[in-house]
């Protein structure tokens, strides 16, 4: 088994992998809210309840036979190769096994009971050695007359459904006490392969059937309404070839339903009356299995690989009208602050995003993927992106058009993302953050100027043109392993936000002064008549002294690169930059040493903050001079508060 996400890294790698329970075949089972105990199983009824914690197992096949080259006809049970193993989703102590009839423990293998009675065709004509004359082939994949598929309603105890590799579907609705035959009419002799039961209607299921091993490759989807009295076929718009293996309805949008074929996913909006194919990056390639799971869909291929569409909220927020003149913005889906990057937080279109992962598996995007419709022809239209809080207050802002005013240099913060503005559907991802904190030209620190992260809590997303406007909300959820407070999430913010704001402070007017310097330079530079403005130029002279000295108390000039710090001294500003990145971190709590030292650099800051004070006076003091002379040259930004 392998995590489908990777928390502490980029992407997925073979070091996410674990041991499960079983073999090379079969189903795997286990209770959802509480994983400890696997069940797996592997050919010819062979079982076994593995331990995750103590990583033990132990086998409980029903009738521990060895049944290895005997002919089927002549087994005590029969099994597939791919033998139903599932939890019961009624009662998590339930595990239901399938051979040829159906078997039910509630003490984890310790027991079992038969529940039924033989649920395939028994044709024993079709049970003998297989591989003869050439070899006896008797490993169990050519079993035949065997229970295929169980599924148990989720919303009904003891509707259980069954069907088997020679064509026969049994419904229960009793816990297994009377079984009816509710196999569609007139069906022929087919591999039962998949058993949906609508999460919107109990009476409703559906099922995916093949006949590839009668050299039939077309499609097969049934739909009934009414606990399999009548059925339907909703193949319509799979080609011939592209055989069904499974299907699955949606289990927020009605109708929505996803199949799995041989030759990849099909997608119906309208429960099954058509079809399309939506293969995406998908490889052509059999699915053999789909399921809902959390706002995901998640794919297994024959290939023995998983696959994951991380996002189904575009599919279930689509609309069919003409999107080519439309300008929407859709609800994205619930995201959650964890930690780990990956591949998808880039836009498609972004050229410095990180390179493609091949050798090890890609993590979902760790922000909020935000979906939006451009009309045709979009290039005349600016797009601007806000998030605001849920008081209103902007939290950041993209846009479409570059800032003209952001000068990149090594070391420094990255300008931020351009919107993707193609004609059709987009996609953005914010990454839960404020806007980027300035830096300063020329100095490194090691350190991110990434703004903080947000805390879990609602927020809204606005999307303008210069003509209109959508907006929706977002939602951000806690990382569910960690047990922490609202007032513990409330409080870093608060900390993070008084940091952000003190390097934001510093940086602003560490490059403010250098404007100010700047101009006194170029002022001396001027003035040629060194007797008549020697006034002038001294004066200028013990500014720049003033500013330089004032500068090299809060950054590092030295330093030719980030590991220089370990050459030269860090000043305040990469102070305040060390403990944002101690504290900017998934786990809220904030330490009694970071409040400590936070204090302390506010102590450190004030009396230099009020040495710029004093230098704003000088330059008033220097433009009075220069203005007594006719010489008005130097002007001063105002140091945002």
């Amino acid at each position: 088994m392998i995590a489908s996400r990777n928390l502490a890294g980029y992407s997925i790698s073979d070091r996410d992998w674990s041991s499960s329970a079983g073999g090379e075949s079969a189903f795997i089972a286990f209770d959802p809210n509480n994983p400890k105990f696997l069940m797996g199983g592997s050919y010819q009824g062979t079982i076994e309840v593995y331990d995750q914690e103590i990583k033990e197992s132990k086998g409980i096949m029903i009738a521990p036979i060895q049944y290895q080259s005997l002919q089927p006809k002549n087994m005590k049970y029969r099994f597939n190769w791919n033998v139903p193993i599932i939890n019961s989703p009624n009662d998590p102590s339930v595990f239901y096994h399938a051979g040829n009839v159906l078997f039910r423990t509630n003490n984890k293998g310790i027991n079992w009971d038969v529940i039924s009675p033989d649920l395939t065709r028994h044709d024993t004509t079709k049970m003998g050695q297989s591989g003869v004359p050439y070899t006896n082939e008797g490993a169990g994949g050519e079993n035949y007359a065997t229970i295929a598929y169980v599924a148990e309603s989720p919303y009904e105890k003891g509707v259980i459904w069954t069907g088997s590799d020679d064509g026969l579907v049994y419904l229960t609705k009793d816990n297994g006490k009377t079984w009816s035959n509710v196999t569609p009419a007139g069906l022929s002799e087919r591999l039962i392969n998949c058993i949906e039961v609508s999460p919107h209607d109990k009476a409703t299921a559906y099922i995916a059937t093949t006949r590839y091993k009668f050299n039939d490759l077309a499609p097969a989807i049934y739909k009934t309404t009414d606990y399999g009295k009548t059925w339907t076929n909703i193949s319509n718009g799979i080609p011939y070839g592209a055989y069904t293996r499974c299907v699955r309805e949606d289990d927020v949008i009605k109708d929505l339903l996803y199949a799995g074929t041989e030759t990849g996913f099909y997608i119906s909006y309208n429960g099954g009356k058509t079809w399309k194919q939506q293969q995406l990056n998908l490889p052509v390639t059999p699915l053999t299995d789909l399921m809902v799971h959390k706002g995901n869909l998640i794919a297994s291929t024959m290939g023995r690989a998983f696959w994951i569409l991380d996002d189904l909220t575009i599919f279930r927020q689509y609309n069919r009208t003409d999107t080519t003149k439309r300008f929407d913005l859709f609800k994205p889906t619930d995201a959650y602050r964890v930690s780990g990057g990956s591949a998808l937080d880039a836009s498609p279109d972004d050229e410095e995003g990180p390179p493609p992962i091949y050798s090890s598996g890609t993590n979902p995007s760790s922000g909020v993927s935000i979906y939006y419709l451009v009309p045709a022809k979009p290039d005349s239209i600016k797009l601007t992106l806000d998030i605001l809080d849920d008081k209103g207050q902007l939290v950041r802002s993209y846009s479409t058009k570059e800032d003209k005013k952001f000068v990149k240099f090594p070391g420094g913060p990255e300008a931020e993302a351009l919107l993707p503005n193609k004609p059709g559907l987009n996609r953005f991802v914010w990454d839960m953050r404020y806007e980027t904190l300035p830096g300063v030209q020329n100095v490194f620190i090691e350190g991110s100027y990434q703004g903080r992260k947000v805390a879990p809590g609602k927020f809204t997303a606005r999307l303008k043109t210069d003509k209109e406007e959508k907006t929706t909300t977002i939602n951000i959820l806690p990382d569910p392993r960690i047990n922490a407070t609202p007032a513990e999430y409330l409080q870093q913010q608060q900390t993070l936000a008084e940091v952000d704001n003190k390097i934001k402070e510093i940086h602003d007017a560490v490059n403010q002064m250098r404007i100010v310097r700047s101009q006194v330079n170029e002022l001396i530079e001027l003035l040629t008549d060194t007797v008549m403005y020697k006034g002038v130029i001294d004066s200028g002279k013990k500014l720049v002294k003033k500013i330089t000295t004032w500068e090299e108390k809060l950054v590092q000039p030295k330093a030719q690169s980030n590991d220089d710090i370990i050459n030269f001294v860090n000043m305040l500003s990469a102070d305040y930059i060390f403990l944002k990145g101690e504290m900017d971190v998934n786990i809220p709590a904030v330490t009694g040493g970071q409040q400590q030292r936070l204090a302390e650099l506010n102590a450190l800051w004030q009396p230099i903050k009020n040495e710029y004070s004093d230098i704003q006076k000088q330059v008033a003091d220097f433009n009075t001079l220069c203005r007594s002379l006719n010489i008005e040259k130097i002007t001063i930004p105002v140091i945002s508060k």
